[in-house]
């Protein structure tokens, strides 16, 4: 009985060893298989990577721009600014009925209704703090939700309805607005995953990205062809470089390159932006192609001028022509990232894919909604490209989600710039009197200082005295001036600039620029004189001690 019952024990054991070894052999088996239909490298048409890169950029220009309208809304909006926000915002309150409600939100919409104006300064300091941490989150993690989008959208938005009909007009804004409101559904709801399993990346999401690129460019490539006559004749980048809002050291050089490359750069730029974006639509092999050459381009033009972050915005739905397999290089081999993606890959090559949940559902609804909103808020914007009265950089809805855009359809052929001067002295008519010139920040003054580089941070102001270097307007005379104690009269002098020649004996004396006085531009006046000028446009006149500084 004893020496059955060991043999049944050996037995067992033999058998239990015997089905061990089947399982770990099924089991590499298994493995094996799974390695077989592992992807080695990322495979093409997937946009997990590539939601991660559209995400870190638009948090990036983001960034930029909040910091942007930190340093300087308070002295352009703010309550003691340039043009204050607050009387714009009780003039439209004025406007539609004395009321804040749909109607005013629907003229301008903006978190700073809802806000205490009797703290505006701090109103605007608030909402661009938030926008820098919220975008500067998404910089440096790469997730998002579509709650931190639509709330970085939403600030951006409250500002810049300030802004533009203020102080700007400027077409990167829009841009911005539009490229942020497409950022939002790129996102999960709620998950803060970078590459969150149940949320992969739409491909309409991705499709309403490479269509803001195209109509950028054919908006800015039309507009040029209908508009200057030197864009015809391939003459217009011999004066761009030096009649451009903000010429960096670059662009000194640039200018004085032979004829032959300045025609050879206009060419390219038609065919840049005339014909390239039409390979988005002809395969992914020509769409990445398209997408390479609008990213070259546009940093082509950030190293040779300071163009505020236009650019570098433009770069953004240009990278929505790659696909994962394309931007792999910018990610870690071992990154969780990549390897997450890696494993997607391979389980939909293995067909385990997981069953879509009504979350799933509703946000291919969503994304349904999404490109038909895009469709039919394009239609205007295609019949304005088609149209030969094109305009440029034009919005067609009060949110701006789908604009129309265009820059330099015409080219200024010599520069000029309005030069700020104060004199202390109670006579301005005295030949005697000194009078200093005020040096902005950036645009060009002082003939030996050297073009800034500033590119994509923007200086507002600066930008605008380009504009009105060459139209005639009114501008109030206390935005420069910091001196203590302050002139008492002060003029405008219209100056004509062009590069010195490298090599030059006036570039040998570290001259930059060579300038020569038009005439005039406003003549002398002093705070006294202006009390008509304030109280036309019901502002306080100021009554400014003599210790006191005046603000830019």
């Amino acid at each position: 009985m004893a020496a059955a019952s060991e043999s049944s024990v050996r037995r067992r054991r033999v058998e239990s060893k015997r089905a061990s070894s089947e399982e770990d052999e099924e089991e590499e088996e298994e493995k094996k298989k799974e390695r077989e239909t592992e992807p080695r490298a990322l495979r093409a048409g997937s946009y997990w990577l590539t939601r991660i890169v559209l995400l870190r950029s638009i948090a990036f220009i983001y960034f930029v721009a909040f910091a942007v309208a930190y340093n300087q809304n308070k002295q352009l909006i703010g309550e003691r600014g340039l043009m204050p926000c607050e009387d714009y915002l009780r003039s439209v309150k004025r406007y539609v009925g004395g009321k804040i409600g749909a109607a005013a939100l629907a003229y301008t919409p903006s978190v700073l209704w809802f806000l205490d104006w009797s703290c505006m300064d701090a109103n605007l300091d608030g909402v661009a703090l938030l926008g820098l941490a919220l975008s500067g989150f998404v910089l440096l993690t790469g997730a998002a939700n579509m709650l931190i989008m639509a709330a970085l959208w939403a600030l951006y938005h409250s500002l810049v309805n300030e802004m533009v009909v203020i102080i700007i007009s400027a077409g990167w804004e829009s841009q911005l607005l539009e490229t942020g409101f497409l950022g939002i559904f790129l996102c999960p709801v709620w998950s803060l995953s970078q590459v969150p399993r149940r949320c992969p990346p739409s491909l309409i999401s991705i499709w309403t990205f490479r269509w803001l690129i195209v109509r950028i460019m054919l908006g800015a490539g039309l507009i040029k062809v209908r508009g200057d006559k030197c864009w015809r004749d391939l003459t217009c980048m011999d004066y761009h470089y030096e009649t451009q809002p903000m010429p960096n050291p670059m662009s000194y050089y640039m200018h004085r390159s032979p004829w032959w490359f300045h025609r050879f750069e206009t060419l390219s730029n038609h065919f840049i932006e005339l014909i390239a974006p039409f390979f988005t639509f002809t395969g992914r092999r020509m769409c990445a192609v398209n997408g390479a050459i609008q990213v070259l381009f546009q940093v082509t033009l950030i190293v040779s001028g300071n163009l505020s972050f236009l650019n570098w915005l433009t770069i953004v739905p240009s990278l929505a022509c790659f696909d994962d397999a394309a931007l792999g290089f910018l990610f870690r081999s071992g990154g969780g990232a990549k390897r997450k993606v890696l494993e997607i890959q391979a389980e939909e090559a293995a067909g385990r894919t997981p069953k879509p949940t009504r979350g799933m559902l509703m946000r291919r609804v969503v994304n349904v909604s999404l490109g038909v909103l895009i469709g039919c808020l394009s239609v205007p914007v295609v019949m304005n490209l088609l149209s030969s009265r094109q305009v440029m950089n034009t919005s067609f809805d009060p949110l701006r989600i789908v604009n129309t855009y265009g820059a330099f359809g015409s080219i200024t052929k010599e520069r000029t710039e309005v030069i700020f001067q104060g004199t202390l002295s109670s006579d301005p008519k005295d030949p005697q009197a000194v009078w200093e010139e005020y040096q902005f920040l950036c645009k060009p003054g002082d003939v030996y200082r050297r073009p800034c580089l500033i590119s994509p941070y923007h200086y507002r102001l600066d930008w605008l005295m380009w504009f009105a270097a060459f139209q005639v307007r009114s501008l109030s005379w206390d935005s420069v001036f910091f001196s203590s104690p302050p002139p008492r009269w002060v003029r405008g002098e219209h100056f004509r600039y062009k590069f010195s020649s490298p090599g030059s004996a006036s570039a040998a004396e570290g001259k930059w620029w060579l300038r020569k006085r038009i005439g005039a531009y406003f003549p002398p006046v002093n705070l006294e004189g202006l009390r008509g000028y304030f109280q036309s446009r019901n502002w306080a006149h100021p009554h400014i001690p003599a210790n006191r500084k005046l603000k830019s």
